[in-house]
């Protein structure tokens, strides 16, 4: 047999081989929303489909994958060459978080929102609301860059462009939750409510919400509030402000009951929108929120 003939044979030998699935997890968080990196490390292949037991698939070959919620999930990859596939599965556990988390999904990116412990009524309130699905599909219907974006208006699911928002909610208000350690930093989860005026005990809104972009404070600034208010801020508080930014002009006067964690940028993004009369965006901005559990 000539070499010409040995090397024919190799090259069929070597096409007829079947793939074989295989891969590894790194980066693995195991509590939600777990994010997950898969290694490919498969032999003989082409093609590859990934199911991450969840509902999700994916055709890359080194996937990165976040898992919104706890439970079992069972991952296959299926490793293809031509019609011959070999399909190997794992089972990873991902853990409910040990603090309260909401995801707010944009068109600009998502928002994770640590709830607060201390202020209970506003977070039961805000979770039962988001767990009805109250909130999808409504508008960011007030943005003001340098200050906040507010939403949460029921009024604004599929509203006309030339609809006044701002004065709907779920038929109820929520007994203020005034806390000195939860202030008006860039980022801060707060209940809208109507003014002092028409509101002297100052209750919020049961479903209107807003978010602080703000900008940066100066130590002058918070001496001015402290004086003002009568309120005293921690040296935390003052980094916080000097270094992320906010707006300290509503602190001890709105609900402040949560934190956004991760997503700052969107905030941003929301914020630099353009906006038309009475600070509507121009184009619609929608949510939809998730509570991680």
């Amino acid at each position: 047999m000539n070499k010409f003939l040995l090397f024919a044979l190799a090259l069929s030998i070597a096409s007829c081989s079947r793939p074989i699935a295989r891969y590894t997890i790194t980066d693995q968080d195991d509590t939600a929303p777990a994010k997950l990196s898969f290694t490919n490390e498969s032999e003989n292949a082409e093609t590859y489909s990934w199911d991450f037991g969840d509902g999700n698939t994916s055709s890359e070959e080194n996937p990165d994958y976040k898992y919104l919620l706890s439970g079992k999930y069972d991952v296959a990859l299926t490793a293809m060459k031509g019609k011959k596939k070999n399909v190997t599965k794992k089972t990873i556990i991902v853990n409910a978080p040990e603090i309260c988390l909401v995801q707010l999904e944009t068109k600009y990116g998502n928002m994770l929102i640590e709830l607060y412990e201390n202020t209970p009524g506003h977070r039961d309130n805000f979770t039962e609301l988001v767990n009805k699905g109250f909130y999808d599909s409504l508008l960011f219907h007030r943005v003001i860059e340098g200050f906040m974006i507010q939403g949460g208006d029921p009024n604004s699911r599929n509203a006309g462009s030339d609809v006044r928002l701002g004065s709907g909610g779920p038929g109820y208000q929520i007994n203020g939750e005034f806390r000195e350690e939860n202030v008006h930093i860039k980022g801060a989860l707060a209940a809208a409510r109507q003014p002092d005026g028409a509101n002297p005990e100052r209750k919020s809104s049961g479903s209107q919400f807003y978010i602080v972009h703000g900008n940066k404070v100066t130590d002058a600034t918070l001496d001015q509030i402290e004086y003002r208010k009568g309120i005293t801020y921690s040296e935390e508080q003052r980094s916080l402000y000097k270094e992320k930014g906010g707006y300290p002009y509503l602190d001890a006067d709105y609900t402040v009951f949560g934190m956004v964690i991760e997503g700052l940028d969107v905030i941003d993004k929301i914020a630099e929108s353009e906006t038309k009369p009475g600070d509507r965006p121009v184009e619609d901005i929608k949510m939809k929120l998730t509570v991680i559990k």
